[in-house]
């Protein structure tokens, strides 16, 4: 059997894939991926044996750029990336029994699927934009509330309008090219009848989703049996548990002087730092050697030699941390970040930072709650409740009874 993934999206889109490629292949299947040629995603592919097939530009462009992308950016982007699908797609799908597509709204996918008539498949890796009681107006997640059903229909239209004025037009236009009639919902074209919910039930309940099925396979966790750096070892073999900072691949444009801030306060616990370099290119603010730059490296075996993780809240990072029964901090930046902050708070792993810029006065404050023993006791609890087989479970609904 043999299966496309493709995504468009950070590290947390990529890496899952990958995790399924590796149990795909162990099943028997040939699996290609058709995500964004940075160099990291390069990497993830040669790891897993997949195949890599680049298409659009690369995520750090974006992401790591000198300023926040604009509206009119994600116009343009949204455009060139649908066009991006359906010039790579067909040629990559060619052989293929199955696409799965995940990432930023991978409109373009399912249309190249029905061309071809090759089953689609749509994963998600968190229950943002999914109508339900944590979805709020501006696609912007916010603290829980209930809202009644009038209230939900209308913010899943509004949602709806939106995904369709940003992706209708050229979505639409490539289909009529390929002789395929205009679809009017883009959304609920691309979400399909029933996607895979890839997050872990413990961490991710869709009990409020109100609008859409969803198969829940847990999280795609890729094993990383890679030694720490022997800087890094020596360094937390130096003395007390560090604290961990690090916010992946964001650019983190809404607090530029955030490793001077995190440094601080750190200090002020009388705690040591490990410092991740990141998409926002972190790094220490003076020579002292209580700080530990790190690039790229093993989370998983990392964050349990640490007191506390801190980061922005995706999905990947929450998940990592979750299953180290390590402490979290979690300073959300947008899109489903904030949700993945509260639901730590609400499950007593962790602290919520009120707003995506801290000082050293609240992220000191943040610190002080997270170190209780209190909270490293109950994310030890936690962790022993989440599962890791989630990419197994759905390599094996994608290659059928028999896999």
């Amino acid at each position: 059997m043999r299966v496309l993934m493709t995504s468009w999206g950070s590290r947390g889109d990529v890496e899952p894939l990958a995790a399924l490629a590796l149990r795909l292949t162990e099943l028997g299947a040939e699996v290609r991926l058709a995500v964004p040629p940075d160099e990291d995603f390069v990497d993830l592919a040669d790891r897993v044996g997949a195949t890599l097939i680049p298409f659009g530009p690369t995520v750090h462009s974006i992401v790591a750029a000198d300023r926040p992308p604009s509206a009119q950016d994600a116009f343009q982007l949204a455009a060139a990336l649908v066009a991006a699908r359906f010039e790579t797609l067909p040629g990559a799908a060619e052989g293929c029994d199955v696409i799965l597509a995940t990432g930023l709204m991978p409109a373009g996918v399912r249309d190249v699927a029905d061309k071809l008539g090759i089953r689609y498949e749509l994963a998600a890796f968190q229950v943002y934009g999914l109508p339900s009681k944590v979805f709020k107006p501006g696609g912007r997640p916010g603290k829980q509330s209930s809202p009644d059903e009038t209230d939900l229909d209308v913010l899943w239209q509004e949602d709806a309008d939106r995904v369709y004025e940003l992706y209708g037009r050229p979505l639409n236009e490539h289909r009529a090219a390929i002789g395929l009639p205009p679809v009017a919902n883009v959304r609920d074209y691309v979400f399909g009848d029933r996607p895979l919910l890839a997050a872990d039930p413990v961490l991710c309940s869709w009990a409020d989703t109100t609008r859409v099925e969803v198969v829940q396979t847990g999280a795609w966790i890729l094993p990383d049996e890679r030694p720490l750096p022997d800087g890094l070892t020596a360094f937390l073999d130096a003395g007390p548990q560090p604290v961990y900072v690090g916010f992946g691949s964001i650019g983190m444009h809404a607090a530029p002087d955030v490793a001077r801030v995190v440094v601080e306060s750190v200090r002020a616990h009388g705690r040591r730092l490990v410092l991740a370099r990141g998409w926002a290119e972190l790094a220490k603010i003076d020579d002292g050697d209580d700080c530990f730059v790190v690039g790229e490296v093993n989370q998983q075996l990392l964050f349990r030699r640490v007191a506390a993780v801190a980061h922005h809240g995706g999905a990947g990072t929450t998940t990592t941390a979750g299953l180290a029964g390590v402490p979290q901090l979690v300073i959300p930046q947008y899109a489903d970040q904030p949700i993945w902050a509260a639901r730590v708070a609400e499950l007593g792993i962790g602290v919520a930072h009120a707003g995506p810029a801290p000082t050293v006065e609240s992220f000191s404050a943040a610190l002080d709650s997270v170190l209780a023993p209190a909270v490293r006791e109950r994310a030890g609890a936690v962790a022993g409740r989440m599962t890791t087989d989630g990419a197994t479970v759905a390599a094996k609904l994608l290659l059928g009874p028999n896999a």
